[in-house]
């Protein structure tokens, strides 16, 4: 099988969520010598950008795309020993929770396999997560973005106390602040000084691929 083939048929069954054959395939890549940023980039992150523009054409749904992303899990923990020490051009990094009180990972979740999904290194800190693990993390990390969810209107709220931890700390102006979960709205967001609003995961890790893009040019 040819290099363009192999990429071609790995890509192909992340999409069709063939685990196994995306871990033989795969590994069959790598003893073949192809660059392992060649099998990430043209297999694996591609794969996962031709599901989210399925989804937003509505040709597939979010169970369809949960079979992909596992695929592309998979493939990615046999890749992730040859991708060490090596070099490559670093998309950035993402801090994303659910917000303090608020116990929903659901939408948190599908955002972060997007965003893993297109090549974006994401620290997900869980739920019920404080504004000081929202700063802590994201300086530790040193991120450029924060991701922030909340599924019940009583802790939408506390999407500005991380923002005004952020001033507090005489930080904000380091990072873009984007905001998502089903109560939530542009208005809001508005409200509370976040930079962006998305209303689901594909966009949500679109944006962000795009913002840390922009910040590396």
């Amino acid at each position: 099988m040819s290099i363009e083939a192999l990429i071609l048929s790995i890509r192909t069954n992340v999409e069709n969520g063939n685990v196994r054959l995306v871990e033989e395939e795969v590994s069959l890549a790598i003893t073949s010598n192809i660059n392992p940023f060649e099998i990430l980039n043209r297999a694996l992150i591609k794969a996962m950008e031709n599901i989210g523009e399925a989804i937003k054409k509505r040709e597939i749904f979010i169970p369809e795309m949960m079979i992909a992303a596992k695929a592309m899990n998979a493939g990615l923990e046999i890749l992730k020993p040859e991708l060490a020490g090596r070099s490559n051009d670093n998309i950035g990094k993402v801090v994303i929770g659910t917000v303090q009180g608020d116990l929903h990972d659901i939408g948190k979740n599908l955002v972060t396999i997007m965003m893993r999904g297109l090549g974006i290194e994401v620290i997900d800190l869980g739920v019920n997560v404080s504004p000081e693990m929202f700063v802590n993390k994201a300086e530790e990390a040193q991120a450029r973005i924060v991701c922030m969810s909340a599924l019940l209107t009583t802790t939408m709220t506390g999407m500005k106390e991380v923002i005004e931890e952020f001033k507090r700390r005489d930080i904000r102006q380091k990072y873009i602040f984007m905001v998502g979960g089903s109560p939530v709205t542009p208005a809001f967001a508005e409200e509370i000084n976040a930079d962006f609003y998305t209303p689901d995961a594909v966009s949500a890790a679109e944006l962000a691929k795009k913002l840390l893009i922009e910040m590396q040019s």
